[in-house]
């Protein structure tokens, strides 16, 4: 009895801590949203999103650049990093060997601890030094890179939940192995897929150091691609040490946008990945 006893205080116990961290946990997270949202979305109007930056010095304006500035960088990423990715993870899943696959998995993993001030140093030398100018494609150039480890990672998880029967089947009526790869695996693992590029874009969309050796900033329109470009992460940096109290007031609201993306981002990818498991 006494055993029992002392197996039923100490589940309840680590019942008890678990719930707590639980409760610390969300408690944090919902703190910080509340506090972003006190302190950003209330400054939030339509000037913030149609207009550019006000002068230096003159209260006001908005963030129309910055923010179609991330979405040009987030699309460029998208397409540097995504095919790279994605083409990995398949290789991995449905045609690599074992000693190679290894290689690639571990210098993957490694890739994605690099920090991401190296990478922006890395393409800040690579694009910034050679154009001689900061430009939008630096930009994505450095997000790309980030986004491969988790797109190469997520498609070769995904494919590999694939059930076995559908790969045979599908050699079974004649199909080639690359035919196999294109019209029954991917199109079956095409939802977690996307789930995962989302993640990615999540992942990388408050980036600022990269974006800094880069895509630098600008306080106008950006025409081209092979110009600087505004983005929140760095407008955000910029407003939050500034002297000016209506630069701290547009930061928040920054924030605040930019974590808006984010969630939508991540609901979009459980979305989604709950829909891919229930089919």
């Amino acid at each position: 009895m006494g055993r029992l006893r002392r197996r039923k205080i100490t589940n309840a116990v680590m019942f008890a801590l678990t719930m707590l961290s639980t409760v610390a946990v969300i408690g944090v997270l919902f703190y910080i949203l509340g506090y972003l949202f006190w302190n950003g979305g209330r400054y939030l109007n339509w000037q913030f999103f149609t207009n550019l930056p006000a002068p230096v010095g003159e209260a006001g304006g908005g963030m129309a650049n910055a923010i179609l500035g991330s979405g040009k960088l987030l699309l460029l990423a998208m397409c540097f990093g995504v095919p790279i990715g994605l083409l990995g993870g398949i290789y991995l899943a449905e045609f690599g060997g074992r000693v190679f696959p290894f290689v690639i998995r571990y210098v993957t993993d490694l890739l994605n601890g690099v920090p991401s001030i190296i990478i922006g140093l890395f393409a800040y030398t690579v694009v910034v030094l050679r154009d001689r100018h900061f430009s939008a494609w630096a930009g994505g150039f450095a997000l790309g890179i980030m986004m491969i480890p988790i797109a190469l990672r997520s498609t070769e998880e995904f494919l590999r939940q694939v059930p076995r029967n559908l790969r045979e089947a599908s050699l079974a009526l004649g199909a080639t192995r690359a035919q196999m790869v294109l019209t029954a695996v991917v199109p079956a693992a095409v939802r977690g897929i996307v789930a995962g590029i989302m993640l990615d874009l999540a992942r990388v969309a408050g980036e600022t150091a990269p974006l800094l050796f880069t895509a630098f900033n600008n306080r106008f329109w950006s025409s081209g691609l092979d110009k600087p470009t505004a983005s929140l992460p760095v407008m955000i940096f910029t407003y939050a040490i500034g002297p000016y109290e209506d630069w701290h007031r547009q930061a928040w609201a920054a924030g605040f946008v930019l974590l808006a993306m984010v969630f939508l981002f991540n609901v979009s990818a459980r979305l989604l990945t709950f829909r891919q498991h229930a089919r």
